[in-house]
């Protein structure tokens, strides 16, 4: 082999090993990922038994109820449709009624949104990015 065809099987080896890597990585966000709804959305939507996604709106008034140790359950609304939720864990200290809210989970085979997870707004001016945007484009959030 000449020193012409190592440098180039080597220049090959390593451009292999770039796009084995790249499309590993993309596989792996691709398997990640968890897509953002609005409760009026999901009536569109095919969503596929336990997928995982997260779901924005406001909490509901007058849904929260606290059931055994950290379990509770509430409604997601963005004023057009109402998702029920339920969640055992600690809830953010900020979390309350009519307050932007993401969950991340699955629908369980009751039709109820299982969340792992619950976000809430940290300060008096913010409401999660994916939530006010679908809540301005219903006209049901206005900015301060």
């Amino acid at each position: 082999m000449t020193r012409k065809q190592k440098r180039l099987s080597i220049i090959a080896g390593g451009a292999a090993f770039l796009v084995a890597a790249t499309a590993l990585t993309f596989y792996a966000l691709g398997q990640k990922a968890s897509y953002f709804y609005m409760p009026a959305d999901l009536q569109a939507a095919t969503l596929e038994p336990g997928q995982r996604i997260r779901l924005g709106g406001l909490v509901e008034k007058g849904t929260i109820v606290r059931g055994q140790g950290t379990q509770v359950s509430f409604g997601v609304t963005d004023h057009e449709k109402s998702v029920k939720v339920t969640y055992s864990g600690i809830l953010p200290d900020l979390f309350r009624e009519e307050q932007g809210v993401i969950t991340e989970g699955s629908f369980g085979s009751d039709g109820v949104f299982v969340a792992d997870s619950v976000l809430a707004k940290h300060d008096e001016n913010y409401m999660p990015k994916e939530v006010a945007d679908g809540l301005k484009a219903k006209g049901v959030w206005q900015e301060n």
